[in-house]
């Protein structure tokens, strides 16, 4: 596995107003009319980020799968300063710098990204994984494990059920069933995939789990970075503190 340093650009914003003007300027540069690769082919890839704000340190995961077994074909980690402070709405800021360094290093294609967060599901419609998906021309979903501030009546109990995830009367998402009476994920579009065929590849992601594959896997992996960045002397057979 590769881990790289991750480095903030020059240009990065720097307020909350400059931000909001980079979100807006991107956003129209957003694919919807595209369906997205097929669920069960070829790779997948999720990424994930975890942080140590008292140290200024983030750390951050791409971890690419078979799309038809799920077994893992490459891994990648970056670590860096954290990009910008915390502001709602405004978190991709924060995370893509070390996102991007992270599958920057991947060694083969990442295929379809899946978040941990939002895309359309945003309020201003420009989540991580929309934002992720126009800076690298990939395909890229969100799977969130929150509504966010958004609302959905619950879907029926059976895994694969769904229902929308609305901002008034605007389908954003969808929740959706991952397991049986399990709580709901909630599923948003990017950047050059469906709504439908993004719950089919969540669902394909997620046999066992009520959280795909994919973030499961980032998840842990950005994890055991962070620590490693944070205590790198600390004692394996030891457990060392977590942050996020």
């Amino acid at each position: 596995m590769t881990t790289v340093t991750a480095q903030t650009p020059d240009d990065w914003p720097a307020t909350e107003e400059r931000a909001r003007a980079v979100q807006d300027e991107l956003r129209a540069s957003v694919v919807l009319d595209e369906p997205g690769p097929q669920p069960g082919t070829g790779r997948v890839t999720g990424v994930d980020v975890a942080y140590d704000d008292e140290r200024d340190v983030v750390a951050a995961a791409a971890v690419v799968l078979d799309a038809a077994t799920l077994a893992v074909v490459a891994e990648a980690t970056a670590v860096g300063r954290i990009a910008f402070p915390y502001v709602p709405g405004l978190l991709a800021f924060r995370e893509i710098p070390a996102v991007l360094a992270a599958l920057e290093a991947l060694p083969c294609p990442p295929g379809l990204v899946v978040c941990d967060g939002y895309g359309l599901a945003h309020p201003r419609r420009f989540g991580l994984a929309s934002h992720l998906g126009v800076l690298t021309g990939l395909p890229t979903i969100g799977v969130a494990k929150n509504p966010f501030t958004f609302t959905y009546d619950d879907p029926d109990a059976p895994r694969g059920s769904t229902s929308p995830l609305l901002a008034g009367a605007e389908e954003v998402g969808r929740a959706v069933r991952t397991r049986d009476g399990v709580k709901p994920v909630f599923v948003s579009v990017g950047h050059r995939v469906g709504l439908g065929n993004a719950c089919a590849h969540t669902l394909a992601l997620a046999l066992d789990h009520r959280l795909p594959e994919t973030t499961r896997r980032a998840d842990a992996l950005c994890r055991a970075a962070l620590r490693d960045a944070v205590y790198p002397a600390w004692p394996s057979t030891l457990q060392r503190p977590t942050s996020r």
